[in-house]
């Protein structure tokens, strides 16, 4: 079938994308090596499709279907769309993507290459032509680009040349790609699925999550919009959720199961009302963690798939709570993220801790004791807050140690709430005892960046202090705003504010850390003490070595920009402090600094991880977990430069 009468296809229904297709994802390079495979006539693959009734098929989109039988692209999505966004000058009503990685491609008639818009290269040389204007005007506008150039005196009579070399490009509408259909009545949603995922042996593969999606589409089109709506608006508040978590928090609602092959049998208005409900149910988790724990952003987020369990509860409860029954659930959440109940086998452990909810005897009690069975005992101790960068579990219990209490900023002496304004009271991490102080002392990285070296104060705090020692500015804070420091679980002995004396001081702000820890999270249990009491059942286990880490907010912002470059590549970004952890026992064992669990290009490239100034050990484990590793983001840069951006030109 030639290209134009596919995209032909596309404009007038008869060609869709299912609904259970991931959103577009190649690069400006993977479109410019498709153009110059085309152009030089090369192959570039076919395309499979699954042809079904148009009466029953989710597609993606606002569009309409043809009536009688439509064709839903099973592979070759990705190319199609380069296609069609460059012959039409805009993309698909199905589109889900970055459209700037085909907005602008331009040809050189005399090089005979392809490339993107750079106005100091392009704007005085008439030979670049702009590819989709030329597919959008087509004959037409081949003969007016060659009766300019044929009037340029420096051309001349080389716009004949050139005008065969026009009528080659336009002829890339008129290549035939083939075309092979699965159809049959026998060709369910889940076999369909399952053929997707053979065909894309080396792509994405699609999740349980996908095609449960896929299934609710199926009967209410506007389920994707309305979800992505929801996660839109929670994080525009700075939370980041996605798809296939918001999906299994409507299941818990509706079914009381994690596995998503309870929704199979839920009618439409059914997952409509329960996503209104969950939603409601959402909203008031956050605010209750926001509001009383003070974990207000993704950043110090560390029970996501906690939620799922907990809107289930609120389901099963009417949506209300008493304040001792919230607490309690608040307290549940803490635990469960402080020991990594979710980050191994996730839907075995959600479904663990929904069967304790349910019955005569289910309940927060029942929930408690599961993960007090799981992890041993309950109670923090001082060797918990050992860790250290940003990415360990227990910096998110000193934010919200933070945000509970009264701590105080150093600077003002006013309480560090969440609802303080003004871009000089954002919190930032505050080294008590200064990394250039203790370097030159000595002191290892992992000691530097210990989490009892850590604070939340005000920019303006931190911009105060600079390098200075605590044994010179603790004075001044202590004078100018009593109980500041203590407020901040400082040590008030000045013998461990000297230097020599940094290990005693970290010994004993854990202490003090831990004893507030406790002490707080006592607070939400209203009497019922015997939580934080030694388990009977197991002993608490001891606190693992963990190894990589990000060491501060230098580091943490350098990752952020590489994140950001990544970005303007038209690609994810990935996940920065990755929290990686025994899938087993769920017990954290390493911090990546930043990673891309499914490959750069989700799905169709290895795994990465960026890992800087780490040791043998971090790499060796993160080797072993299948990430490609880069020790400097130079290298990571020319990896994303040389494998993923130029892996289609490499082909030509």
């Amino acid at each position: 079938m030639k290209i134009s009468t596919i995209l032909d296809h596309i404009d007038t229904g008869h060609m869709a994308l299912p609904e259970f297709q991931r959103g577009y994802v190649w690069s400006r390079e993977q479109v410019r090596g498709l153009f110059t495979s085309l152009y030089k006539r090369h192959p570039v693959g076919g395309l499979l499709v699954w042809a079904t009734k148009a009466e029953t098929a989710a597609h993606r989109g606002d569009s309409s279907l043809a009536p009688g039988v439509v064709k839903l692209l099973l592979d070759g999505q990705q190319r199609m769309t380069s296609l069609y966004g460059v012959a039409r000058g805009q993309p698909p009503e199905f589109f889900d993507g970055n459209a700037g990685a085909f907005t602008g491609l331009r040809f050189h008639l005399a090089d005979e290459v392809f490339e993107f818009w750079q106005p100091v290269k392009m704007r005085d040389d008439p030979l670049w032509v702009d590819v989709s204007a030329l597919m959008v005007a087509g004959q037409e506008g081949h003969e007016r680009i060659v009766e300019d150039l044929a009037e340029d005196p420096a051309i001349g009579a080389k716009a004949v040349k050139y005008s065969s070399r026009i009528s080659r490009l336009l002829g890339i509408l008129d290549i035939d790609l083939h075309v092979e259909e699965v159809t049959g009545e026998d060709k369910t949603l889940d076999v369909v699925v399952d053929i997707f995922n053979k065909v894309n042996s080396g792509g994405t593969k699609l999740s349980k999550g996908d095609l449960a999606l896929a299934k609710v589409c199926a009967d209410w089109p506007e389920a994707r919009d309305e979800m992505k709506s929801r996660l839109k608006s929670w994080n525009e508040a700075g939370y980041d959720f996605n798809l296939d978590w918001l999906l299994r928090c409507v299941n818990t609602v509706l079914t009381g199961e994690a596995k998503f092959a309870f929704l199979d049998d839920q009618p439409p208005e059914a997952i409509k009302d329960g996503l209104h409900r969950t939603t409601r149910h959402i909203d008031h988790c956050l605010n209750m963690i926001a509001g009383r724990l003070g974990l207000d952003h993704a950043r110090v987020f560390f029970g996501r798939f906690a939620v799922p369990v907990m809107v289930r509860y609120l389901e099963l409860k009417g949506g209300k709570l008493d304040h001792a029954e919230s607490d309690k659930l608040l307290f549940w959440f803490a635990q469960a993220g402080m020991w990594g109940r979710y980050s191994g086998s996730t839907e075995t452990f959600i479904d663990r801790d929904l069967d304790c909810l349910e019955g005569p005897e289910g309940g927060l009690d029942a929930l408690l004791r599961e993960l007090r069975l799981w992890h041993g005992g309950l109670r923090i101790e001082p060797e918990h807050f050992r860790g250290w960068s940003l990415g360990a579990r227990f910096y998110p219990v000193l934010y919200m140690l933070t945000r509970m209490g009264e701590a105080q900023d150093f600077a003002s002496g006013l309480p560090l709430r969440a609802n303080m304004l003004g871009k000089m009271s954002a919190l930032e991490v505050h080294h008590i005892f200064p990394k250039a102080q203790l370097y030159k002392r000595g002191f290892e990285r992992a000691q530097v960046n210990a989490i009892a070296n850590f604070c939340l104060l005000t920019k303006d705090a931190n911009l105060g202090i600079r390098d200075r020692l605590p044994e010179d500015y603790f004075p001044e804070i202590e004078e100018k705003h009593p109980g500041a420091l203590a407020s901040q679980w400082i040590p008030m002995d000045p013998e461990l504010w000297r230097a020599d004396r940094y290990p005693d001081f970290l010994a004993a702000r854990r202490a003090l850390l831990a004893e507030e820890a406790n002490r707080r999270l006592g607070c939400l249990l209203h009497g019922e003490a015997e939580w934080l009491s030694e388990s009977p059942a197991a002993e608490a286990p001891p606190v693992p070595q963990i190894v990589g880490g990000i060491s501060g907010p230098e580091e943490e912002a350098h990752l952020h920009e590489v994140n950001a470059w990544v970005t303007d590549q038209g690609l994810k970004p990935g996940e920065i402090g990755y929290d990686f952890a025994d899938p087993q026992t769920g017990r954290q064992l390493a911090v990546f600094d930043l990673v891309w669990p499914n490959g750069v290009q989700e799905g169709l490239t290895e795994p990465v991880a960026l890992l800087l100034n780490e040791d043998e050990a971090t790499f060796a484990l993160a080797r072993d977990a299948g990430f490609r590793c880069f020790a400097s983001s130079e290298a990571f840069r020319n990896y994303v430069h040389g494998e993923v951006l130029h892996a289609a030109a490499e082909t030509d």
